[in-house]
C-alpha cells in the first residue's frame, strides 16, 4: 500500500540519499514495538524540538536589539511548525522501527530547526519588519546543508527510507515558507510554487493511482534545489524586480514541467496495469509496461546529463564573459564570444586524460576568483566608484566588518559574513564542476568539438577584426577574462612601485620647518573648527532631486549667521575617496597629499608629515580632536595628528541612544566641544577636528534639534522620538526612500551646524566646514564627480579677506562656477593665506 509519504518523493528526495524508496520497503506492522524503539523515537523529535525553541528565542533576542519584540504570531507560528515537524518525525522514527537517527539525519533535523526559525521571521514579517539578511542568511546556510546530508548518508553508508522521506519533507516545507514571504515584492502567484506538492498530494486522495510510487530521477532534485535558490534570492532583493520575475517564472515552468512528467508517466503505467494479458498468454508485454524500459531510463540520463552540460557551459561561458563594470552590465553584455573559452575547449581535446585533469582543476578555481573579483569591482564601482583592489582593500575587511555590524547589528553582520563564506565557497566548487565537465563532453566528442572550435574561432577573428559591438564599448571578440587578471597584475605592480613615488612626496614639504613666529598669524586669537561633515558630497547642492531642499536649508542658514554678524565664503574640493573610507580625505586635507589607497594611508602615518594639527599646535594652539564614531584606540591621533586631547564614544559622557552608525546625535558633539573646551576660561586658542556623523549612512535613523539648554548628557534624547526613523531593511529595499533620508540627514547636520555657531557667541570663532566624500552611489548615481562642497565661515571680515583671492562664492553654498581644487591643495593654500610664505618663489 502507498504511504501518504508518497507524495514527498516526487521532487527526488529519495536520491538525495542515493536509494529508491518504494512502500514494500516499510516495514508497519511486522515488528513489535519495543522500548528502546520508543526511546529513539522521541530522543531525536526531543532534541529538535529543544534546538528549534533555543533558536526562537535566540532570533527573539536579535529582534529585541533592534528595539522591536518578536511578535505572538511569530512565537505561534515558530512552535506549531516545530511541534508538527518534531511529532512527524517521531512518527516515522516508529513507523520504520528506527533504533536511532543517522548522522545524515540530524543534518537534515539541523535544516528543518532553521526551516522553524524562518518561518517564525515569515510569520513576524506581517507585523513588522524583519532583517532581511538574517532571514536570507538562514535560508543560504539550509540550502547549503541539503547537498551535505545525502553526502554524509553516502559516507557514512546510512541511506534508509525515513531519511529520505525527512529530507523531502523539510525540502517541501522550507519551498512553502519562502513561497509565502516572496509575494509581496512579485505577486500572490508565487505562492504556487510552494503549493504545487502538497497540491499534489491533495490529487492523490481523489486519484489513487497518483499515489503510486515513481522510479528515481535525479531532474527532480535538481528542480527543487532551484526552487529554494530562487526563492531565497528573490527575498534577498539583490537583483532588479525584472529579473526577480523572470527567475521565479523560470522556477515554476521548470516545476510544472517535472510534476507534468510525473503525472504523465503514472497515468501511462495505470493504463499499462488495467491491460491484462490472456490466460496462457506471454505475460511480458505488461511485465514490461509495468517496469521502466531500460531505453526509456537511457534516454532520461541522457536528457539529465544534456542539461547538466548545457549549465555547465553556461556557467564557465558566463563567467568568461560576465562585465566587471555595472556600466556594462545587462543580458546584451553576455553576447559575447570568449577567447580564453575557445582556449580551453582546444586544450582539453588534445590533451591526455591526467593533463585535461589537471587543467580543470586549475582553471575552475582561477576563474572562480575571476568571478570573484568580478563581483567585487562591480560592488566597489557601485560603493566608492572604482575598481576593487586586492593589494589595498582587503585590509579593510575588518574594518568592513565593523562598520556593517555598528549599521545593522552585529548578530545580522556575523550571519551575513557567514552567508558569504558559504557562497564563497559554493561558487568555487560550482565553477571547478563545471569546469571538469564541460572539459569531459568536449574531449568525449573530439570532432564535434573541434568542428564548434573551428568556426567559433574564425568567428572570432571576424568580430575582431572588424570591432564588431552588440553594446557600446562592449566588443563581440571578448577577452574580458585575461583583461581582469592582466589588470590586477599591472594594478599590483602599480601598487608596490607608488611606495617609492609616494615616500619621495612625504619627504618634500616646504612647511616642515616653518618658524613658529610665521605660522597661521591671520588666525592669532582664533578659535579655528575643522569640521568634516559625513558624506556632504556634490550631490547633495547641485544636480538632485533633493539639492533645492539642501540649498533652501544653506540659504537660511546664511542668513542666520549673517544676522549673527558671521559670513562665509564656499567652493569645491575633489575628495580622494567616494562613498566611504572618511580618514583617507581627513589625511589629505591635513597632509597637504594625495592619500587616495589605505598603503598611501599607512605609509603617511608612519611619517613626520607637518599637518594642519602640527601647525595649530606649533603656533600655540591647543588641538583638539573631537570624533563620536571613534573606538578609544586610536594610536595616529597622538603618535601622528599630535593632538592634545582625543574625545570619543566612551570618553564624553553621552547617556542617549545611537542613531543608527551615529554613535550620538551632531548637536551631543557640538555641546561637547562648547562645554568641554571652548566654554573654559583663561585658555589658548583652541584647533579642534571634529567629525559629525549623523549624516552617515545608513540614514536610517535621523535625530531631531532640540533646544541647547536640554542636550546635557543626551539621556534627553532616550525620551524624544527620531525626526525621521525607518528601520535599515525597509529603507534600503527602497531606494527613492534612501535618498530621501540622506537628504533629511544632511540637513540635520547644516542645521546643528548654524546653530551651534549662533549659540556659541564667540565673535573669535572660525570654521572650515567640508564633507569628506560623496555618498554611496543609490544616492550620487553611477560615475559622479567626487567633489564635496567647503566652506569658510567667520565673524572677522579681515579671515575671509585673507582668502579672496579664491574665487569662492558668498555665503554657505557654493555655485556651480566655484572652483574645484583637489582636496590635498588645501593644505598649502590655507597655511600660505593665513601666513607669510614659506620660501621666496613658493607657488601653492
Amino acid at each position: 500500500m502507498p504511504t501518504r509519504l508518497t507524495i514527498f518523493r516526487l521532487m527526488g528526495a529519495n536520491l538525495t540519499r542515493g536509494l529508491s524508496v518504494y512502500p514494500a520497503m516499510e516495514t508497519r506492522g511486522a515488528t513489535p514495538v519495543t522500548a528502546g524503539t520508543v526511546r529513539a523515537a522521541v530522543s531525536g523529535p526531543v532534541t529538535g524540538m529543544v534546538a528549534q525553541v533555543l533558536l526562537l528565542a535566540a532570533l527573539a533576542g536579535i529582534v529585541a536589539t533592534s528595539g522591536a519584540g518578536f511578535g505572538a504570531a511569530a512565537w505561534v507560528v515558530g512552535l506549531t511548525c516545530g511541534v508538527i515537524t518534531n511529532g512527524a518525525l517521531a512518527r516515522g522514527l516508529s513507523n520504520h522501527r528506527s533504533d536511532r537517527l543517522g548522522p545524515a539525519d540530524w543534518v537534515t533535523l539541523a535544516r528543518a530547526t532553521l526551516a522553524v526559525g524562518i518561518a517564525a521571521l515569515i510569520a513576524d514579517s506581517f507585523a513588522q519588519p524583519v532583517s532581511v539578511p538574517m532571514l536570507v542568511s538562514l535560508a543560504v546556510v539550509a540550502l547549503a546543508l541539503d547537498a551535505v546530508d545525502g553526502w554524509v548518508a553516502r559516507r557514512t553508508r546510512t541511506t534508509n527510507t525515513l531519511g529520505a522521506h525527512f529530507d523531502a519533507e523539510v525540502d517541501a516545507f522550507l519551498i512553502l515558507i519562502l513561497s509565502v514571504y516572496v509575494p509581496r515584492s512579485v505577486g500572490a502567484w508565487v505562492l504556487a510554487i510552494g503549493a504545487a506538492r502538497y497540491a499534489f498530494g491533495a490529487a492523490g486522495l481523489a486519484f489513487p493511482w497518483l499515489r503510486e510510487p515513481l522510479p528515481p530521477r535525479y531532474w527532480r532534485k535538481v528542480v527543487a534545489a532551484t526552487q529554494g535558490i530562487v526563492l531565497t534570492v528573490a527575498a534577498a532583493s539583490v537583483l532588479p524586480p525584472a529579473v526577480n520575475v523572470a527567475a521565479l517564472i523560470a522556477a515554476l515552468v521548470l516545476l510544472s514541467e517535472s510534476f507534468g512528467r510525473d503525472v504523465w508517466w503514472l497515468r501511462r503505467q495505470r493504463k499499462a496495469r488495467h491491460t491484462r494479458p490472456a490466460w496462457g498468454a506471454d505475460p511480458s508485454p505488461a511485465r514490461k509496461a509495468e517496469t521502466p524500459a531500460g531505453p526509456g531510463r537511457r534516454r532520461v540520463r541522457t536528457g539529465i546529463a544534456a542539461v547538466f552540460t548545457a549549465l555547465s557551459l553556461l556557467v564557465v561561458w558566463g563567467a568568461l564573459v560576465a562585465p566587471d563594470n555595472p556600466f556594462h552590465f545587462g543580458l546584451s553584455a553576455f553576447l559575447r564570444l570568449p577567447l580564453e573559452g575557445l582556449v580551453l575547449i582546444a586544450l582539453a581535446i588534445v590533451l591526455p586524460v591526467t593533463g585535461r585533469r589537471v587543467l580543470a582543476a586549475v582553471v575552475g578555481p582561477v576563474l572562480a576568483l575571476v568571478i570573484l573579483l568580478k563581483v567585487l569591482d562591480i560592488g566597489f564601482f557601485v560603493t566608492f566608484d572604482r575598481p576593487f583592489d586586492p593589494y589595498q582593500d582587503l585590509s579593510y575587511a575588518g574594518i568592513g566588518s565593523e562598520t556593517l555590524s555598528k549599521t545593522v547589528g552585529a548578530s545580522s553582520a556575523t550571519l551575513v559574513v557567514v552567508a558569504v563564506a558559504v557562497l564563497t565557497v559554493a561558487l568555487f566548487v560550482l565553477v571547478t564542476l563545471a569546469v571538469f565537465r564541460l572539459t569531459r563532453v568536449a574531449a568525449g566528442h573530439r570532432r564535434w568539438s573541434l568542428r564548434a572550435v573551428a568556426a567559433l574561432g574564425v568567428a572570432w577573428v571576424l568580430c575582431w577584426a572588424f570591432g564588431a559591438q552588440v553594446v557600446a564599448q562592449t566588443p563581440v571578440a571578448s577577452t574580458s577574462t585575461a583583461s581582469v587578471v592582466v589588470d590586477q597584475v599591472s594594478a599590483l605592480r602599480a601598487d608596490i612601485a607608488d611606495h617609492g613615488v609616494f615616500a619621495k612626496e612625504i619627504s618634500h614639504d616646504r612647511f616642515h620647518g616653518t618658524p613658529a613666529n610665521q605660522l597661521l598669524t591671520g588666525l592669532r586669537g582664533k578659535d579655528v573648527i575643522l569640521d568634516f561633515v559625513e558624506s556632504y558630497g556634490q550631490v547633495a547642492v547641485q544636480g538632485s532631486d533633493f539639492a533645492p531642499q539642501v540649498d533652501s536649508v544653506l540659504a537660511k542658514g546664511t542668513q542666520r549667521l549673517r544676522a549673527a554678524g558671521f559670513s562665509a565664503r564656499s567652493g569645491f574640493l575633489t575628495s580622494p575617496t567616494f562613498g566611504g573610507i572618511s580618514w583617507l580625505a581627513h589625511s589629505t586635507l591635513q597632509s597637504g597629499l594625495w592619500v587616495n589607497t589605505a598603503d598611501r594611508y599607512n605609509q603617511l602615518v608612519a611619517s613626520n608629515r607637518f599637518t594642519l594639527s602640527d601647525a595649530f599646535k606649533r603656533a600655540g594652539w591647543r588641538t583638539v580632536d573631537d570624533v563620536p564614531s571613534n573606538d578609544p584606540d586610536w594610536p595616529e591621533g597622538k603618535s601622528f595628528y599630535h593632538f592634545d586631547k582625543l574625545y570619543n564614544r566612551d570618553n564624553v559622557g553621552y547617556q542617549g541612544p545611537a542613531y543608527a552608525y551615529a554613535s550620538m546625535p551632531d548637536q551631543y558633539t557640538y555641546s561637547t566641544l562648547q562645554r568641554r573646551e571652548l566654554a573654559k576660561p583663561g585658555r589658548p586658542p583652541i584647533f579642534a577636528e571634529v567629525d559629525t556623523v549623523s549624516s552617515h549612512a545608513p540614514w536610517s535613523r535621523i535625530p531631531g534639534m532640540i533646544k541647547w539648554s536640554r542636550v546635557g548628557d543626551g539621556a534627553v534624547f532616550n525620551r524624544i522620538e527620531a525626526a525621521h526613523h525607518t528601520p535599515v531593511d525597509e529603507l534600503w529595499s527602497n531606494p527613492a526612500g534612501v535618498r530621501t533620508a540622506y537628504a533629511q540627514s544632511i540637513k540635520y547636520s547644516l542645521r546643528a551646524l548654524v546653530s551651534f555657531v549662533r549659540h556659541a557667541h564667540n565673535p573669535n570663532l572660525v570654521l572650515v566646514v567640508l564633507g569628506d566624500h560623496q555618498p554611496w552611489s543609490i544616492v550620487s548615481g553611477l560615475g559622479p564627480s567626487h567633489d564635496v562642497p567647503i566652506s569658510v565661515i567667520a565673524h572677522d571680515p579681515a579671515v575671509l579677506h585673507r582668502i579672496a583671492g579664491w574665487g569662492w562664492s558668498n555665503g554657505l553654498r557654493p555655485s556651480p562656477q566655484a572652483p574645484v581644487w583637489p582636496m590635498s591643495a588645501f593644505r598649502n593654500r590655507f597655511l600660505t593665506a593665513f601666513g607669510p610664505h614659506p620660501r621666496p618663489g613658493y607657488s601653492p
